[in-house]
């Protein structure tokens, strides 16, 4: 071999060891950057892993509670359908007297207060003395009416010979209009036949009386007070049925032609109403509108002046699936989801669309037909989902 051919072998081998040397020296490297790594790769081969990842998905694909922890958790489990349902609509409101069946005591002449027969909050009969007045103009048509009667009375006696038939009708036309001043005046008919008995009161004294049965609202007035012709002294009130004036916000989405009905509560009992008006204005102040229903005052519990809640109550007009609120959890990715059990006892999230609230109930889709769900301890679960590291969409 020459001396040219012998030095171009040796320096071949020469960059053949020195290339083998650098790969050696980058293998050692990545094993000594990535020592786990390369354990767990040696210890579980790619198809061993995946079988793993499959046999972890399966296991927790769903979760099962003990009885303890069932009873701990309070979880109760009942089964979903769609229903006819109702919504209810809440307002503050007032009980009111009902104006169709109230009465006002008042004198229809300027009158001083004598005396008073009854007080706040008392019940009347019907015909029940109320209040004595004096009044100087009901002195006057006093007097002219015992004249007119008087004359009146003297007339009719005498013959067609002794007082002619022109004097005869002039008698009786004051007789009747000195009457009638006093019902003008608000006597009644008893009253103005008393005007001629010895018991009768002193002339100008003249005593109102109840035209109806109920209960005093209102008596603002004292003894010896001065009243002006029309001024309120009195309110009686029929409370045998009353008004409640509740007050509903510009912004609610109650529609009252929808409404099925209606009721009244005071301290946990309800009374049956009924609508009966409502005002077409807005209240400028509380942004509100009034509407005024009607109540029977059953057992005579309620009271004008009382502030009680009115709940308005619509029906449905198809079926929808409602589930309580707390049957409703986010998972991880702040998705809706409900715990549905399954045949083995354990709880599987359901992926779910939220529809309306419904009172304490809210609509649900996505629920399949008669599925028995968590509608209590949902919250519970969804911890002990937590603690197993459980991601339902396996991220």
């Amino acid at each position: 071999m020459s001396i040219k051919l012998k030095r171009c072998f040796i320096f071949f081998i020469l960059i053949h060891s020195t290339f083998s040397l650098a790969n050696l020296d980058e293998h050692e490297s990545s094993l000594t950057r990535h020592p786990e790594q390369n354990q767990q790769h040696a210890e579980h081969p790619q198809h061993v892993h995946e079988e793993g990842d499959h046999s972890e998905q399966v296991q927790h694909s769903s979760i099962l509670l003990s009885k303890e922890q069932k009873l701990l958790a309070e979880v109760e489990v009942a089964p979903i359908n769609a229903n006819f349902y109702e919504q209810i609509y809440t307002a503050p409101a007032e009980v009111k007297a009902n104006g169709y069946t109230s009465y006002i005591v008042s004198p229809r002449t300027e009158s001083v207060v004598v005396s008073r027969y009854v007080v706040l909050g008392e019940k009347v009969e019907t015909g029940q003395k109320l209040v004595t007045l004096f009044s100087q103009e009901m002195a006057r048509a006093q007097a002219d009416y015992l004249l007119a009667k008087n004359d009146w009375q003297r007339t009719a006696r005498l013959g067609p010979e002794t007082v002619s038939e022109r004097e005869r009708l002039a008698a009786k036309t004051r007789f009747n209009a000195a009457y009638g001043q006093l019902v003008a005046l608000g006597l009644s008919d008893a009253a103005i036949q008393k005007l001629t008995s010895p018991a009768s009161d002193t002339l100008g004294q003249y005593t109102l009386v109840a035209k109806q049965a109920g209960v005093v609202l209102k008596d603002s007035f004292s003894q010896g007070q001065r009243i002006s012709a029309g001024s309120e002294l009195m309110l009686l009130a029929d409370e045998k049925t009353l008004w409640v004036e509740a007050k509903l916000s510009v912004n609610t989405t109650l529609n009252l032609e929808q409404v099925t009905r209606a009721f009244v509560s005071l301290e946990s009992r309800d009374y049956a109403a009924q609508i009966i008006q409502q005002t077409h204005t807005i209240d400028t102040q509380t942004r509100t509108k009034v509407v005024r229903l009607s109540v029977a005052n059953e057992g005579d519990t309620l009271h004008a002046g009382m502030f009680v809640d009115v709940s308005f109550v619509v029906s449905s007009q198809h079926k929808e699936m409602l589930v309580p609120e707390s049957a409703v959890i986010k998972d991880v990715d702040l998705n809706w989801v409900v715990f549905v059990e399954q045949p083995d006892k354990s709880f599987l999230p359901l992926p779910v669309q939220l529809g309306t609230q419904i009172n304490q109930l809210r609509i649900i889709n996505g629920l399949p037909e008669g599925s028995r769900i968590a509608v209590k301890g949902a919250f519970f679960i969804a911890s002990e989902f937590a603690k197993s590291g459980f991601d339902p969409h396996n991220h």
